[in-house]
């Protein structure tokens, strides 16, 4: 409920913009419907899911809606798939794509990078100074970096823009040495309040967008979302660094 909730009121609130060109006939028409029906909403993709004539759709929300082949009902949610080595969510697929590409997107002079002698994977966490569990996390940065992980952060405030936190990370954005003040701060030292033009607040908006809901939360190459605190060790056995 709460999903249909928002995904209608930002048909209400966001304005029409270009679209696509639609694959075949029938996803043209699926687009035509939705579009006569939902005048105010970009329908990026209209996709077959192999599921019983039910198509994905993805608009300019970063929501995925299904929708019937004759366009006349839709549904949110995640769509799952029973394979036989199990239980696969193919919305979430769709959102590791999504997310491995704009984290992509980040320019790496934009983040407070913690680099191993040799990269053999990356990571970018979305991090909060004042969050204990970011801070823990921070504590195994030169053990990933030891197994290869190149850790890239990203400011997310969980207070919200202006806060106290926020005003933390622009700190750490803005100092002649964003490493050793992030540590400072994770330690939770007094950083030097600088101003600066900094991506603080668009890189917390991004969190919102991407419906990051706390600190630490480590986005993997691969787009997968890990939410909350990782051990090193376990991180680099997920990332198949360790046999």
């Amino acid at each position: 409920m709460k999903l249909r909730i928002m995904f209608m009121g930002l048909c209400l609130s966001l304005g029409a913009a270009a679209c696509a060109e639609p694959v075949n006939e029938k996803e043209a028409k699926i687009r035509q419907g939705l579009e006569s029906s939902l005048p105010n909403v970009e329908i990026r993709s209209v996709t077959p899911t192999g599921a019983g004539g039910l198509y994905e759709v993805r608009t300019n929300y970063r929501e995925t809606f299904y929708v019937t082949d004759d366009g006349k009902h839709f549904l949110v949610g995640d769509l799952y798939r029973v394979d036989p080595a199990g239980v696969k969510n193919l919305t979430e697929v769709t959102r590791n794509g999504e997310r491995a590409e704009l984290m992509a997107s980040i320019p790496e002079a934009e983040m407070v990078v913690f680099k191993p002698r040799q990269t053999k994977a990356s990571i970018t966490v979305f991090t909060d100074v004042d969050c204990g569990y970011c801070r823990k996390l921070h504590q195994e940065v030169p053990q990933m970096n030891e197994l290869g992980i190149q850790v890239n952060y990203v400011g997310y405030p969980r207070s919200g823009v202006g806060s106290s936190s926020h005003q933390k990370l622009v700190a750490v954005w803005c100092a002649d040495d964003r490493q050793q003040a992030m540590t400072a701060a994770k330690r939770g030292e007094v950083v030097k309040s600088r101003n600066c033009t900094n991506p603080v607040a668009s890189q917390y908006e991004l969190g919102n967008a991407l419906q990051i809901s706390g600190t630490p939360a480590i986005i993997l190459e691969s787009g997968e979302l890990i939410p909350g605190y990782v051990p090193a060790k376990a991180l680099a056995e997920h990332l198949g660094l360790l046999n």
